[in-house]
């Protein structure tokens, strides 16, 4: 992406290309040549000369603690305080990981200090990503937390909400292909995150045992739309009410665990989140209005970007155009 003034993005151009299965497990880097493959397929068909890219670890390989410190601090006293913090909530030896901080501002209630938020990974996990960029001709200039990014495209997606969603409990439902990520927002501050085992390859899986398929085949059948007719009332409705019963047990456990008694807005990503009907069937199943998300909404596009392409593919560029956002950081 592009932007002219801060507000105003321009959708450049995006590619998407499949991993193999299990090449990335649990956020792992599980096959390092298979992805750097698929990189340099990805980067073929962007066609462009992009060298810098961004990339982002999943929020099950970052620990991430707000702390508070003394406004006024010199950068590397800043440095040094937050490495002596870190050690008190990391269990491997500073040496391992990866750290690193960010100023949120100043501390609420507590004049004269401030609100860092730390990130730290062990070096393994970071150097895995370094090393696919860099199989791929690219360097890696900004390692960020997917849970980070996508909060930065749940900002565009939240200007769409009745008074740009300010003071509601705005509820992101992230369907991966195993796991569900439930993160709750307010006022752009995170107030609740939780996993769920549950993806869209449990569909793929139905597909293939039903239509005698290999996995990879029942995947690829699945994204074409080129499925039997029966397709949709015996495995695609069961498996969408599923999902939206997984919503519901989501907000259960985010109103017994916290304060908050209700959620205003859902919002859903992932590659499933486009699947026909899902939006109307979490909202009867949980009574509150569900959107997709879509962060592109009002940005220019390029003559390389086809709009009903990127309309179908929003849902899973979530964690993509945060990290694009980056580029454009002060």
């Amino acid at each position: 992406m592009s932007a002219g003034d801060k507000e105003a993005y321009k959708v450049e151009r995006y590619a998407i290309e499949p991993l193999p299965r299990d090449a990335v497990s649990d956020g792992n880097i599980a096959n390092l040549e298979a992805v750097s493959e698929a990189v340099l397929r990805a980067l073929r068909r962007f066609g462009s000369g992009v060298r810098n890219v961004a990339m982002a670890l999943p929020a099950s390989s970052v620990i991430t603690k707000k702390i508070i410190l003394p406004a006024g601090l010199r950068e590397q006293d800043m440095e040094l305080a937050v490495e002596s913090e870190a050690n008190q909530y990391i269990p491997f030896a500073i040496d391992e990981v990866n750290l690193d901080f960010q100023v949120i501002g100043p501390a609420p209630g507590s004049p004269g200090e401030l609100e860092v938020l730390i990130a730290a990974s062990r070096k393994d996990k970071v150097e895995d990503r370094v090393a696919v960029a860099q199989a791929a001709g690219l360097e890696a200039t900004v390692i960020d937390v997917e849970s980070l990014a996508i909060e930065s495209a749940l900002e565009l997606v939240s200007r769409q909400l009745p008074g740009g969603g300010e003071d509601r409990v705005i509820g992101l439902i992230d369907v991966g292909a195993n796991v569900m990520n439930v993160s709750m927002f307010r006022n752009r501050q995170s107030v609740y995150a939780r996993e769920q085992a549950f993806g869209g390859s449990q569909l793929t899986q139905d597909i293939a045992r039903n239509f005698g398929m290999s996995f990879d085949e029942a995947e690829a059948a699945k994204r074409a739309g080129s499925l039997p007719d029966t397709f949709e009332r015996e495995l695609m409705r069961p498996f969408l009410d599923s999902l939206a019963l997984e919503v519901s047990r989501a907000l259960q456990f985010f109103f017994t665990s916290t304060q908050y008694n209700q959620v205003d807005h859902l919002v859903l990503a992932g590659g499933c989140a486009l699947m026909p009907g899902l939006a109307e069937i979490v909202t009867a199943r949980t009574q509150v209005e569900t959107l997709i998300g879509n962060p592109f909404v009002g940005m220019t596009l390029s003559s390389k970007v086809r709009p009903k392409n990127l309309l179908t593919d929003a849902p899973s560029l979530m964690v993509a155009c945060g990290l694009a956002l980056r580029r454009f950081d002060e």
